[in-house]
């Protein structure tokens, strides 16, 4: 059985710098305050270990994974200075992973694509 599913996941893995670790969570704080104010962020949240950083977060469709991009811009440009992505994924049905090919090509992410599943 297919989904019928449209959440976008976005995985980034982030290696933070020697000694930017709290420079790093402050930003955390500020991604956050930010995201909440997005109507189709499904969640968001940091987690930790050691100088590895990973932010989960789920988008109700491509165009609202989009517009979380650009809504941190300024924000991920910063925390870029102080770490690196080590991995990025991107999960979704293929119809809205489509979507998402062209415009992040960029960030250089593997796209995971969703058959099987459910959502409530």
């Amino acid at each position: 059985m297919a989904t019928d599913d449209r959440c976008c996941s976005l995985a980034p893995y982030f290696k933070v710098h020697a000694g930017q670790m709290d420079a790093f969570k402050a930003l955390c704080v500020q991604f956050v305050a930010k995201t909440k104010t997005e109507p189709k962020c499904l969640y968001y949240a940091f987690t930790f270990l050691e100088d590895q950083v990973h932010c989960r977060e789920g988008y109700g469709d491509a165009e609202a994974l989009l517009a979380h991009l650009a809504n941190v811009g300024d924000l991920l440009a910063q925390a870029l200075k102080i770490a690196d992505i080590a991995r990025l994924e991107i999960h979704g049905p293929e119809s809205e992973l489509a979507k998402l090919r062209g415009p992040l090509a960029g960030l250089n992410p593997q796209f995971f694509a969703l058959e099987y599943g459910f959502r409530n």
